[in-house]
């Protein structure tokens, strides 16, 4: 079964949120912090088993640009200066 693709992608600041539609049908609104807090990055998952990093005081954490990347994901750049998480569509949808 292939991964759903994305059709739509919105930053919503005033309730820090990411919304993404699916071709699925499927709509999700993301928080920004457990987007931030379960980044993808190794600086947060560390670089295997056992080395994840607590991300802590993430609450108020913004997006201050997103990026795409190619045609399966997306890089945003976070208010605390996170920006190494590459979020792909499948991580986005398990998220």
């Amino acid at each position: 079964m292939p991964s759903p693709k994305p059709t739509a992608v919105t930053v919503h600041e005033a309730s820090r949120t990411l919304e993404v539609g699916f071709d699925d049908g499927a709509s999700f609104r993301i928080p920004f912090e457990l987007m931030r807090v379960y980044s993808p990055s190794a600086e947060v998952q560390g670089h295997g088993p056992g080395q994840e990093v607590l991300q802590t005081g993430k609450r108020e954490v913004g997006i201050v640009k997103v990026e795409p990347v190619g045609h399966y994901a997306l890089q945003p750049h976070f208010s605390d200066g996170h920006d190494s998480g590459l979020y792909s569509w499948e991580y986005l949808y398990y998220l």
